[in-house]
């Protein structure tokens, strides 16, 4: 499609038509027209405006991103499968620890395809489709064009569904005494949605102090969620083979140390309002993007293959008979050796 025509009145009424040109990924920009000339003014560095949106990224920049994201997506997804065809590894009573973590890695992938999807259409590169100039590649750019734009929103309804179902699969994996069970996820699971539901009113607010309030807010429930984790899980854990304890202890540390991720992530745009131009601008962006898509891969991808390797450790402790089929020496031997 070339353009768009629209009929405007004329001199003495008369309709006549004007021919706006569109620019889209497949093909060349009209002569004399650059994707630059829709750009979105969406940043702002007035004191109290916490709205934190990249308008032109550099090539490095833009590979960056672009590279951080498939990166992600193919982790999730990888990740999925692998974990659905292992569950012949495991006794049947952890198989649905595997399938929820499988589930967690399938949605995140798929948000991680709509994330990708929304940055590429969100920047397009200027003078798309004309010869690069005497810099090359260093030096094109990508502006960020008016539309729908980069949908942030994606990864809070992903966290949504996905952090529940990580509390869930760790309380899985266990086989706790149903009670016990339901005492746990009956207190992690309304904290967890909490949590992501008071952070989103102050990830999309471009007022700072509303940042700092819904920030707290939902710091509340994480630090809640770290209590049940740490206090009251580790009095379930007696009856766990020490391997088991073992894992489940770096389990928790791996869960603090990407779930820590996400509120530093979040100040940014906070530190940049007071003047702190290091947190603004492209290379925030960029380290935000990067950071968010990293801790993705460590909270859903590694923590399901800990989970994983959680499930066969406690596969051999139950039985001598499968540990043995699986070329592994029950826990006992290990311990008498």
């Amino acid at each position: 499609m070339a353009g768009l025509c629209t009929q405007v009145g004329g001199r003495h009424g008369v309709g006549r038509h004007v021919h706006h040109p569109v620019v889209s990924r497949r093909s060349p920009p009209p002569h004399g027209f650059s994707p630059v000339d829709r750009v979105a003014p969406l940043t702002s560095k007035r004191k109290g405006n916490a709205m934190q949106v990249a308008t032109e990224l550099s090539y490095a920049s833009f590979q960056t991103v672009y590279n951080v994201l498939s990166f992600a997506l193919a982790s999730m997804i990888f990740t999925a499968l692998f974990l659905l065809i292992s569950q012949g590894r495991v006794l049947p009573r952890y198989r649905n620890a595997l399938v929820v973590s499988a589930t967690v890695c399938g949605i995140a992938a798929y948000h991680y395809f709509r994330i990708f999807d929304s940055f590429r259409d969100a920047y397009i590169a200027g003078g798309a489709g004309q010869p690069l100039g005497a810099d090359g590649l260093g030096g094109l750019t990508y502006a960020l064009v008016a539309g729908d734009g980069f949908n942030e929103g994606y990864r809070y309804v992903d966290w949504l569904l996905t952090v529940p179902l990580l509390l869930f699969e760790t309380i899985a994996v266990l086989a706790l005494a149903r009670s016990d069970a339901r005492s746990l996820l009956n207190r992690l699971i309304p904290a967890s949605v909490l949590m992501i539901v008071l952070g989103y009113p102050g990830e999309i607010s471009s007022d700072v102090t509303a940042k700092l309030v819904w920030g707290t807010l939902s710091t509340i429930p994480f630090i809640y969620i770290l209590y049940v984790l740490f206090a009251e899980l580790s009095k379930s854990l007696d009856r766990q083979p020490a391997e088991v304890r073992g894992s489940v202890g770096r389990l928790r540390i791996l869960l603090i140390a990407t779930w820590g991720v996400y509120p530093i992530s979040y100040l940014f745009p906070v530190l940049d309002s007071f003047g702190l131009a290091w947190f603004g601008g492209e290379e925030s962006f960029v380290l935000r993007q990067v950071g968010y898509s990293i801790a993705d891969v460590l909270a859903k991808c590694l923590y399901g293959l800990v989970i994983y390797k959680i499930a066969r450790l406690k596969s051999f402790a139950d039985s001598a008979e499968f540990a043995a089929s699986e070329g592994e020496a029950p826990s006992s031997e290990k311990q008498a050796a």
